[in-house]
């Protein structure tokens, strides 16, 4: 397998991933105030959605790197 093959099917496995997940969050940790020895922080939960479009275009442009990939010119 050469390094386009691979490539592409890294592609194709991350739009399915996509495809499945939709999305991910994770915590945001911000200093509200400092106040001399007294700090104040605040916890936010942030959501990443992942859109389709780039999910099918990442299978799509991974399928092309792999059935392409094996051609010689």
């Amino acid at each position: 397998m050469n390094t386009t093959k691979i490539f592409g099917a890294i592609l194709i496995l991350g739009g399915i991933l996509g495809l499945v997940v939709g999305g991910f969050s994770y915590t945001k940790e911000t200093h509200a105030a400092k106040l001399g020895p007294l700090e104040l922080s605040m916890s936010e939960q942030q959501t990443v959605n992942i859109p389709l479009w780039a999910s099918i275009a990442a299978i799509a442009a991974g399928t092309a790197l792999v059935v392409m990939g094996g051609k010689k010119s």
